[in-house]
């Protein structure tokens, strides 16, 4: 195995495959869609508003009896948490003219005493949708300050390959929490924002290689030049995803409930990141005449 990472001169065809990567990212990306379309976001209560209760007890929770106690709240779940089960974690919203404060209370004298509330929040719907909308134009501000840097960092092909590489990560994590119903929050914002930068990062090492590898074999084929420089910089990209993969599954089984968003979004984005900087960021330079836009102002006029 260790033989397989120091070892430089791969000889993979990633340009043959490319077609198959095209069809799998199609039907990622159909499914990630339609899942938006049809059913949406799970929001969570930092952007819909509501009540959050998270409780701890001394020995597991019997979750049929909770929920039959709590039966008098409006739009309530429950969910375990803990390594025995022994936290719940209960969200609610507010009924018309209801006070957040006041359905705290109101679980706190039906559970009685018994039990440490470990963490207790109360989000208005006015302030889940400025929320929502601040996240979205955070989200929009960092991606275009991303755009920005690669279109200065690189020539416009790779920019544009960049992009779209990201964006198809991006459409497919967030399609991932609307197909499977999970929690979109704060903290899943946090984990796509962290995505895009280790996405780009990612792919502009190979973009890098590229780009030497087109001024030493100019002559050659792009597909020949592309697929070369997937394979240079392979152990790289494989090691590096590994070993950010290890972090980020230890923090999704042992971080707790609070980190699961965060987690999950990068867990299938760095999957995700090191798929599409092979099968969708590079295969779309064909398509441009690289060769050309790499060309200095000196080599252009010695052509």
């Amino acid at each position: 195995m260790s033989k397989l990472f120091r070892k430089r001169n791969f000889n993979i065809p990633f340009m043959k495959m490319r077609h198959m990567g095209y069809i799998l990212s199609a039907i990622m990306l159909i499914i990630s869609i339609s899942s938006l379309c049809i059913k949406g976001l799970n929001y969570g209560i930092d952007f819909q508003g509501g009540v959050l209760v998270e409780i701890s007890s001394d020995k597991p929770f019997d979750m049929k009896e909770m929920r039959s106690r709590l039966s008098f709240l409006k739009d309530f779940t429950i969910q375990s948490s803990g390594t025995n089960g022994d936290m719940i974690i209960i969200q609610c919203q507010p009924r018309d003219g209801e006070n957040g404060a006041i359905v705290v209370e109101q679980i706190k004298k039906e559970l009685g005493s018994n039990y440490t509330y470990e963490r207790v929040e109360v989000i208005g719907p006015t302030v889940g949708e400025e929320l929502k909308q601040k996240s979205l134009l955070a989200s929009v501000l960092a991606l275009l300050a991303i755009s920005i840097y690669i279109w200065f960092r690189f020539e416009w092909p790779f920019a544009i390959g960049c992009m779209a590489s990201l964006a198809h990560d991006l459409v497919i994590v967030i399609g991932m929490f609307s197909l499977f119903g999970w929690d979109f929050n704060m903290v899943v914002v946090a984990g796509i924002l962290s995505l895009a930068g280790y996405d780009c990062n990612d792919t502009i090492v190979t973009y890098d290689r590229i780009r030497e590898n087109i001024r030493k074999f100019r002559k050659e084929q792009v597909d020949i030049i592309l697929n070369k420089s997937i394979n240079e910089t392979f152990s790289r990209t494989i090691l590096t995803s590994l070993t950010t993969l290890f972090v980020v599954l230890i923090l999704l089984f042992i971080g707790g409930e609070t980190l699961q968003g965060f987690s999950r979004a990068m867990v299938w984005g760095t999957i995700l990141g090191t798929y599409s900087s092979i099968f969708t960021a590079v295969p779309l330079l064909r398509y441009f005449d690289i060769k050309t836009v790499s060309e200095g102002p000196n080599e252009k006029q010695n052509v």
